[in-house]
């Protein structure tokens, strides 16, 4: 008779799709008890979610119950075999994609204008002060330790962690923002058009890195040019053809059509499929698609069909497949975790403390300012992906990985608490799903 095990190890295509169910049905109901543990601490669950991540993985559920974490989340590190982590993956880029054509569709352009010198100044103050100095520390860490791997050159390093600590996490910088409902207030606008910037320019730093480290260049050329074009088509060709279509969208009863909701998101794939092609990761092209969808009811009712299966189930994974490849316990030495204390706080000063003195340099009230960079601090998601890359490409050392996730982690957290406590709640923040009226490109609906 055949032995019963809780986990059986997968071994062909049913036993893989057997433990991706169980495992989605793990992640989902831990992520919602840590929520519910962080909401009566002041967070966020986007925060809930990334510390589940990290404690699903190795650093926690593996160091008390290593067989059951193995046997839950397999992982073949010889890459000789499939693993249920293959799965994981391709869903998890699903659901960041997803979210960000969201985000994307939620972006108010009119108030980025009214604000455009802030956001341009924050952004500018976000990238260059923390960029120079990740590049002083990368400097640092090759001539005296080991946490960038040997092949990895001093400009290659200085360019990674320089672009590592200027980066922002701009999916959970939204989520954040519309969690508060910051969405559509100067400060809310400000804190994620600069983060759209700085993040553009952070990816292309780093495939600027992945050509000096491959040797090169055309890699760096096909991403940046590629990116400006993409963004030019999307706003001067993709915008107004969705606007010719938009009527055919819209059924009698004000309602958007099946065949409406299947070309927005074809239009997603494929634009995340572009960026992601040309390296500038999947969620830019999901972003700007949805900053060109039409504006009324037909964003209003994407937003309302798509956002609630990818917040509740596929954002999730992302946060658990980062998690299972954090391993904290390389982290053994006081000299290490003294790192790990030093990266933090240049994290902190560069970004946080730069784009608060930027924005209040440019007429945003002091109390504001403040909240504009504790929002730009948070670093979660982009950073996890950067820094995946990263580690992937061999161009970090597991130590270093690990000391990075820490500083995501703990600057993510510092953003809600630190935020309230900061922040006066007196603004007057609008419903995130409204436009103003001249935003607002109200369809009819189609008559026979």
């Amino acid at each position: 008779m055949r032995e019963w095990v809780l986990f059986p190890p997968p071994m062909n295509n049913l036993d893989l799709s057997l433990h991706l169910f169980l495992q989605i049905a793990v992640i989902l109901l831990f992520c919602r008890v840590v929520g519910l543990i962080a909401a009566r601490l002041g967070q966020p669950q986007v925060v809930a979610e990334m510390i589940a991540g990290v404690a699903l993985g190795p650093s926690l559920f593996g160091l008390w119950l290593p067989e059951w974490q193995q046997a839950l989340f397999p992982w073949d590190a010889s890459q000789t075999t499939r693993d249920s982590q293959s799965y994981l993956y391709p869903l998890s880029q699903l659901g960041l994609a997803l979210y960000m054509f969201v985000v994307g569709m939620e972006f108010r352009v009119d108030i980025v204008r009214q604000h455009f010198r802030s956001s341009v100044a924050v952004s500018v103050a976000g990238m260059l002060v923390p960029f120079g100095l990740g590049a002083v520390l990368a400097w640092f860490f090759v001539r005296h330790t080991t946490m960038f791997m040997p092949q990895t050159g001093m400009i290659e390093a200085m360019l990674f962690l320089g672009a590592s600590l200027c980066i922002t996490a701009f999916p959970m910088l939204a989520r954040i923002i519309h969690t508060k409902g910051l969405a559509g207030t100067r400060m809310g606008t400000v804190a994620i058009g600069a983060g759209a910037i700085d993040d553009a320019a952070a990816w292309c730093l780093l495939a600027v890195v992945l050509a000096s480290f491959d040797s090169d260049f055309s890699l760096a050329y096909r991403s940046i040019a590629g990116g400006l074009a993409f963004v030019l088509i999307a706003a001067v060709v993709i915008r107004p053809l969705l606007n010719r279509l938009a009527r055919f969208a819209i059924q009698k009863e004000g309602q958007l059509s099946d065949a409406g909701l299947v070309i927005a998101l074809a239009c997603m794939s494929l634009g995340a499929w572009f960026t992601d092609m040309i390296q500038l990761h999947a969620v830019f092209g999901a972003f700007v698609i949805g900053t060109v969808i039409p504006r009324g009811p037909i964003s209003r009712q994407l937003i309302q069909r798509i956002e609630p299966l990818t917040v509740a189930i596929l954002l999730p994974l992302f946060f658990t497949y980062s998690g299972l490849n954090t391993r904290i316990g390389v982290l053994d030495s006081v000299y290490l975790w003294s790192l790990c204390g030093v990266v933090l706080l240049v994290a902190v000063l560069g970004k946080g403390v730069a784009c608060a003195v930027a924005a209040w340099q440019t007429g945003v009230p002091a109390r504001e300012s403040v909240g504009i960079g504790v929002l730009m601090n948070s670093r979660g998601l982009m950073e996890l992906i950067i820094i995946n890359i990263g580690l992937q490409r061999g161009l970090i050392s597991e130590e270093l990985f690990v000391v990075l996730v820490l500083m995501a982690i703990v600057t993510t957290l510092m953003a809600s608490p630190i935020f309230d406590w900061l922040v006066p709640r007196s603004e007057p923040r609008p419903d995130p799903h409204s436009e103003p009226a001249a935003m607002q490109s109200e369809i009819p609906p189609v008559t026979t």
